[in-house]
């Protein structure tokens, strides 16, 4: 049976890729930093999907968390889905400058450290696959966290065309750009979300779909909904001044 580790494998997005591919018949190697949340999920997917389900309690801010998450990546799996995430209560400046530095951490070493701990297995294999979730946001003006997830971006395009001859296409690296999900993002943040309209907001599942339905197409950008889309597409014409203002005011109210 195929394994594939996800980070942040206990809430929101990662949650839902457990349930998604635990159903599809993955075994699951699940990675967060609360050990009994986590032992809790490995029994819920076990029980109900009858697949094995192994946990690593690791937090990817610090050093010794890191190595354990590209420990366990040097060993095998097919499918790494780079999910931990977090956003900061408040805007820049109003944020301790050691927090934005986790975040940087955490949004860019660990996906490019874990990345790099997987690939060089997947292409001796000849096989395998990474799902980096970034955001909409990267490609709007959000502070910190939207230009790490911009990164993000750039970093999946630059490496799945950098392994594409070494592959065949047998490999591939994608960018998941999922706008508002109802998960416990926002709360954890402090974000106010009273103002956004339920027509923005999309279902984890339903992201999850999509990712993988992306994934399989070959897809290096992929971006849920309907409505992202259009977004997306008209930030390409919109100045980036006033898209800027616009982005950086949207759903960034904060309790």
């Amino acid at each position: 049976m195929p394994t594939a580790l996800i980070t942040g494998a206990t809430a929101g997005i990662g949650a839902a890729f457990a349930r998604r591919l635990a159903a599809d018949g993955f075994d699951l190697v699940l990675l967060a930093r609360d050990g009994d949340r986590l032992a809790g999920t490995a029994r819920d997917l076990h029980d109900r999907y009858k697949v094995s389900t192994e946990i690593v309690v690791a937090d990817l801010s610090t050093e010794e968390g890191l190595r354990t998450a590209e420990e366990r990546l040097r060993t095998g799996v097919d499918l790494l889905i780079n999910n931990a995430g977090f956003g900061n209560k408040g805007t820049f400046l109003n944020v301790p400058v050691s927090d934005e530095l986790t975040m940087l951490k955490v949004h860019c070493e660990a996906v490019l450290r874990l990345t790099h701990a997987v690939l060089p297995g997947m292409l001796e294999r000849g096989r395998g696959a990474v799902v980096n979730v970034s955001s909409v946001s990267a490609f709007a003006t959000r502070g910190t966290y939207g230009a790490s997830k911009a990164w993000v971006v750039s970093f999946s395009q630059g490496v799945a065309s950098d392994i594409a001859g070494r592959s065949g296409g047998r490999v591939r690296v994608m960018a998941l750009c999922p706008g508002f999900v109802h998960t416990e993002f926002h709360e954890r943040a402090g974000m106010d979300t009273s103002g956004i309209p339920g027509f923005m907001w999309l279902e984890q599942d339903k992201v999850v779909d999509a990712g993988l339905r992306d994934l399989r197409r070959g897809v290096q950008v992929s971006v849920p909904g309907a409505q992202y889309k259009a977004i997306v597409g008209l930030t390409r014409f919109v100045p980036r001044g006033l898209a800027g203002r616009m982005s950086s005011r949207t759903g960034r109210k904060y309790d």
